[in-house]
């Protein structure tokens, strides 16, 4: 914090903030959050319009119609691709806040996948009858509960041994992937269950149109309470408001981007030859002249990880394990001193890890539609990159769920744009997100070197 002197009178020529200051006060937006959605859209419209550039700069004059990025299909595709990484990197957070690193939720996306095939296809089916809906049921559970349990033993081996959580997760990464290759000897498990299957997106894996319509306006809905109940907090505790202007701004872009969203994903058209082998198992559909066309929708990965953020914020700013979290990353010491019990906190946001990675490791297979060792593999690296990229700091103590998520989605776009751009081998996609990942460290050394 800049140190003012309380004895100093404002004088005319004393600089007044510009225009863009005065609307960063008063709508109090996080510049930090700014400076990642502008990284976001000037990634998108690089790669959009990088097809252009080049077909002019090789002679073929200007066509604006070969930008593929910055399409219905290719967003969608995107925010399903990057659901599963958003899902962990929430949890991440928590990890990082606290002055820790967990190496080993791409492994647990391994193994639970590869217990949630055996369970869905080798054990349940002969017990409750093939097709029964609680085959699916029961599979999330188990694959939930793992992760859950597996990411607790990790936090007992920190908290209550006293071994980094480096080595403890490194060695996790090794062993979980090992125990997923043995799981089923290496075999690929397939298919999965039908209505499992849908957690993984998919033009079937969505909630069409009007369901995408009411995802939209409850959304509006809670931004306006939102924004009421935080003037009624306010007024409580006698906190300056914020300007009625600014309210409205806050109120217009939280329901814009809302309502885009539903506009684009109900812009995406089922394929047609998904829409024919539709047609043909539901003969009652009557289809028109110009064809049927069916929008796709927010798909079903997209929901669960904004209701995980959803949770993961409240849980985070609205109750005492987050405080405690926060505590313990600002000064482990002090949070001791003060009667935190540290060690119990550890074990449970480890806990918590194993538990978004057993999620993350339902949509996975469930998008595969089958179960394989090599599921989650590097994923790791990724989950840690989307919470750095996404402003949480590795010193602890700061970091937003908001900003995980969008840092994930940062880096699905670098990786996604690479393959439009005709880059799509692995090793470019690796130096691209490596680049990212020490440009972020050094923008937020950078950052809180500032606001020292």
């Amino acid at each position: 914090m800049t140190n003012i002197p309380t004895t100093h009178a404002p004088q005319a020529n004393d600089a007044q903030p510009g225009p863009v200051a005065r609307f960063i006060r008063d709508t109090e937006l996080d510049t930090r959050m700014l400076g990642m959605v502008g990284a976001l859209l000037l990634i998108w419209a690089s790669f959009h319009f990088y097809p252009v550039i080049a077909g002019v700069l090789s002679g073929n004059g200007l066509n604006w119609g070969s930008g593929l990025f910055i399409t219905p299909r290719n967003l969608w595709n995107l925010s399903v691709q990057t659901s599963m990484t958003g899902i962990m990197a929430t949890g991440m957070v928590l990890v990082i806040i606290t002055r820790n690193i967990d190496l080993s939720v791409g492994s647990i996306v391994g193994v639970t996948g590869m217990v949630m095939g055996i369970v869905q296809v080798n054990f349940l089916p002969p017990l409750l009858g093939l097709g029964s809906p609680l085959i699916w049921i029961i599979t999330v559970a188990i694959g939930i509960v793992l992760g859950a349990l597996i990411g607790a033993f990790h936090g007992w081996l920190i908290a209550y041994r006293g071994i980094p959580s480096f080595i403890v997760t490194l060695g996790g990464m090794l062993v979980w992937r090992g125990a997923a290759f043995l799981t089923a000897d290496g075999k690929t498990i397939a298919p999965m269950d039908a209505t499992f299957g849908l957690l993984g997106g998919g033009p079937t894996g969505s909630v069409g149109a009007v369901g995408s319509w009411i995802v939209g306006l409850l959304g509006c809905v809670a931004v306006l309470w939102i924004i009421q109940a935080g003037r009624k907090t306010r007024t409580k505790h006698g906190f300056p408001q914020r300007p009625m202007w600014a309210e409205g701004v806050l109120a217009v872009l939280g329901c814009g981007v809302l309502i885009g969203a539903v506009l684009v994903v109900n812009a995406y058209i089922w394929p047609k030859g998904i829409v024919d082998a539709y047609v043909k198992t539901h003969p009652e559909v009557v289809v028109p002249e110009g064809g049927l066309q069916i929008s796709t929708g927010f798909a079903i990965p997209v929901l669960v990880m904004v209701v995980v953020g959803i949770l993961m914020t409240i849980l985070m700013t609205r109750t005492r394990f987050g405080r405690y979290v926060f505590a313990i990353g600002g000064n482990p010491e002090a949070a001791a001193l003060a009667g935190i019990n540290t060690k119990w906190m550890t074990l449970k946001i480890f806990s918590l890890m194993g538990l978004l990675s057993g999620i993350a490791a339902v949509i996975a297979s469930a998008r595969l539609n089958a179960a394989t060792n090599a599921l989650g593999t590097l994923d790791e690296l990724y989950v840690i990159a989307s919470a750095v990229v996404g402003g949480t700091s590795l010193a602890g103590g700061v970091g937003t769920i908001y900003g995980a998520i969008i840092g994930a989605l940062v880096m699905q776009s670098l990786q996604t744009g690479m393959v439009l751009i005709g880059y799509g081998d692995g090793s470019y996609r690796m130096i691209a997100v490596g680049t990212a990942l020490v440009l972020a460290v050094y923008l937020d050394n950078l950052y809180r070197q500032k606001t020292k």
